[in-house]
């Protein structure tokens, strides 16, 4: 292991003591010092990041100002021990965060993706059955991708229906209730998991040799799914491609639900603190994005307000 890729296994490691979530940072930060090690690079400066970015591959300018912050961070952390490691000058990529309008995903898409997913080709079929469940799991919870795979077999109480977050988001836990139906998927899951393992292990979602699925596993096997679908182009050498994100069943849980409220006559003013709670969001501001991003939603929230003020429609 190299001096660079020791420090920054203390750099994560700090970090995440104080609850930050840093599983896009780790991969990011581990491929830009794999770089510098095959450049025989001890040291972090403005050029090694140029030569790294132009060695990367093609992505938009916010995704490159979003993996510049943090190689910037991380040089900060590493220029305050060590000032041969340079501090690429802020702005070198400039960028402003946009959200992504999300996918929202129509109820025969998401039966198609848990279809195909339970086709996923494996040795003992523990594959097609583990990411079949955590896509539905996913699309009737909204739980992040992260909390999903976190989840222990003691976090799943078949019981009371109710699963217990613990690795959510800046650290926070909270109790996910669910439906019926979903309590009987994950009861089933967990039977048929331990059959084909013949053991019970730690996490709840488990790979072929038993152990927990990582992030990176996810994204790809969901990548795979939508390619076999028609969602996203098929792409060559395992490549992900553009389309549709496994983050926007989250996206599609929440835009059903508001919608719903609104179609049913429910006041969301009231009921968003609610949902901002079962989501796990730091406030409800930023579960009312969503009003705005999804059109349906800014519609029906315009007409609401509409009706409220006794206007007529179409005025």
């Amino acid at each position: 292991m190299s001096a660079l890729a020791h420090e920054l296994n203390r750099y994560l490691t700090i970090r995440r003591s104080f609850g930050f979530d840093l599983v896009t940072d780790a991969r990011v930060l581990r491929r830009f010092v794999a770089f510098a090690e095959c450049q025989d690079a001890p040291y972090i400066t403005t050029d090694l990041f140029l030569k790294w970015k132009a060695a990367f591959g093609n992505a938009g300018q916010a995704t490159w100002a979003a993996r510049f912050g943090m190689v910037r961070l991380f040089a900060q952390w590493l220029n305050g021990f060590d000032p041969r490691h340079e501090v690429p000058p802020k702005g070198l990529i400039p960028g402003r965060y946009r959200r992504t309008r999300p996918h929202i995903y129509s109820e025969q898409e998401i039966a198609r993706i848990v279809e195909e997913a339970a086709r996923l080709p494996s040795i003992y079929g523990i594959r097609g059955l583990t990411y079949s469940t955590l896509f539905g799991l996913i699309a009737n919870t909204g739980l992040r991708i992260t909390e999903a795979i976190g989840l222990n077999n003691g976090d799943v109480d078949l019981d009371t229906a109710v699963l217990t977050v613990r690795m959510g988001k800046a650290g926070k836990a909270r109790l996910v209730p669910v439906s019926a139906s979903t309590r009987g998927r994950l009861a089933a899951y967990a039977d048929e998991r331990d059959r084909l393992l013949g053991q019970t292990p730690e996490s709840f979602f488990a790979s072929e040799a038993g152990t927990r699925p990582d992030d990176c596993a996810v994204r790809y096997n969901f990548a795979l799914v939508c390619q076999r679908i028609g969602l996203r182009s098929a792409q060559r050498f395992y490549k992900h491609g553009r389309g549709p994100r496994i983050h926007d069943l989250r996206h599609t849980f929440v835009a059903r639900t508001l919608i719903n409220w609104y179609r049913t006559g429910k006041d969301p003013e009231r009921e968003m603190v609610k949902l901002s709670i079962y989501l796990g969001h730091a406030k409800p501001a930023n579960t009312y994005w969503y009003i705005e991003a999804v059109p349906e939603l800014l519609e029906l929230a315009a007409r609401r307000t509409a009706q409220m003020l006794g206007w007529e429609a179409g005025r």
